[in-house]
């Protein structure tokens, strides 16, 4: 993570008339359903048009009153962000999690930032259709130290969130309401690793749930790992594998991971190294298997930059990354064994690129640089996985996460 504290040093009467006579009011019922059947059409269009547009959520991560998640319109046709609402009940949201039917979002809270004396904790939302409102339902203890990621499992029953201060990962039950109960696992990591400063303990970056809903995987920074757990939603526990971790490279950080589609591959981006490792994924066993550590930067380039975020397409045939300090996002092709092949490294558009979301037809990439405060949108190419910048982009303060939906 790449901000203050997580790295210090190197981070919304009608007036009644007079009844009309017999002719006037035939003439009114003619251009009654005059007016009605040509709005027909004009109807029908309104709502296709509205059935492909997309609701895009942004967390703002500042402290006051700067902070929010903000909700915008997309059409992936158009590629550009309309603003709907901006939820404010929340401070300094670093990640958050949408349910799987789309009723409840879910988002790390860090009042004073992350690193003051407040409680961290995780807020419970409920949308509001799609206007792009959420009203706040509860929120409960991370159970750690700089809550830096949450996932939701598919039945909706477990919220699993990453604490990066102290190391730890802990489990929250989600009630039918979409409220959050008080943790019922918490598990802290042990360890440490090679670099001097940033590794000196267990850092907890990410942890995603696997595609069959049976494990969880977490990246941890401090102990060049990625760990893995059993997970039972039903109850909101977990436990570790049978092959409880396996390692990356020593001072590689492990930071954000993802799943390819066909659920055989894991994509590990490392922080301190500037990498991305392939590992093949044993859905029955969740076992890993390195397979491939590719570089996200050109070979000459020699300045301080940090990897942040990981995406692959819903198609499966490209991933991009993104460096923060060389301000880019590297592109990759996907072969039939989901080998990585590098295409180009494209700029983000924008100061420390921290996020990344692809839509669901995966014809956009939208980024979230950070510290350069815009989120900017690109353009993929179907068949050469391409980035092409597009002229819009949104300015506000400090955008961590996007979500999709």
């Amino acid at each position: 993570m790449h901000h203050r504290f997580l790295d210090r040093d190197a981070t919304s009467l009608i007036a009644a008339r007079p009844r009309p006579y017999a002719w006037q009011a035939r003439s009114l019922v003619a251009k009654f359903f005059s007016l009605l059947f040509a709005a027909a059409p004009l109807t029908a269009s309104t709502a296709a048009a509205a059935e492909d547009e997309l609701l895009v959520f942004v967390s703002a991560f500042a402290e006051g009153r700067r902070g929010a998640i903000h909700a915008f319109r997309l059409d992936p046709a158009v590629g550009k962000l309309e603003p709907l609402a901006r939820n404010a009940d929340i401070e300094s949201p670093f990640y958050m999690a949408i349910s799987r039917d789309d009723r409840f979002l879910y988002a790390t809270h860090a009042p004073g930032g992350h690193g003051s004396d407040a409680t961290e904790s995780v807020v419970a939302f409920e949308l509001a259709g799609r206007t792009g409102q959420l009203k706040r339902l509860n929120h409960q203890p991370s159970g750690g130290d700089v809550a830096c990621y949450v996932d939701v499992d598919t039945t909706g029953d477990t919220l699993l969130v990453a604490n990066y201060g102290d190391g730890s990962v802990a489990a929250l039950p989600i009630a039918e309401d979409g409220s959050l109960g008080a943790a019922r696992v918490r598990i802290q990591h042990q360890g440490s690793s090679v670099h001097p400063k940033r590794q000196r303990g267990p850092h907890a970056h990410s942890i995603v749930i696997s595609p069959d809903n049976r494990f969880a995987l977490v990246g941890d920074l401090g102990l060049d790992q990625v760990l893995v757990y059993q997970l039972e939603p039903a109850e909101a526990r977990m436990t570790a594998a049978t092959e409880p971790f396996a390692r990356t490279a020593a001072g590689a950080g492990p930071r954000h991971l993802t799943f390819h589609p066909n659920g055989r591959h894991v994509y590990v981006i490392n922080e301190l190294d500037n990498t991305i490792t392939l590992f093949d994924y044993d859905p029955q066993t969740a076992t890993l298997e390195s397979q491939q550590t590719i570089a996200t930067l050109p070979a000459d380039y020699e300045g301080q930059t940090y990897t942040a975020d990981v995406k692959v397409t819903p198609d499966g045939r490209f991933l991009y990354g993104t460096n923060r300090g060389h301000d880019s996002i590297a592109c990759y092709r996907i072969d039939e064994r989901g080998r990585l092949e590098l295409l180009d490294i494209v700029p983000s558009g924008g100061a420390g690129p921290q996020n990344l979301a692809v839509t669901p037809g995966g014809e956009l990439l939208l980024c979230a640089n950070m510290p350069g405060n815009r989120v900017t949108l690109f353009r993929i190419d179907r068949d050469s996985g391409s980035l092409e910048r597009l002229d819009d982009s949104v300015a506000m303060p400090r955008p961590s996460c996007i979500l999709v939906r």
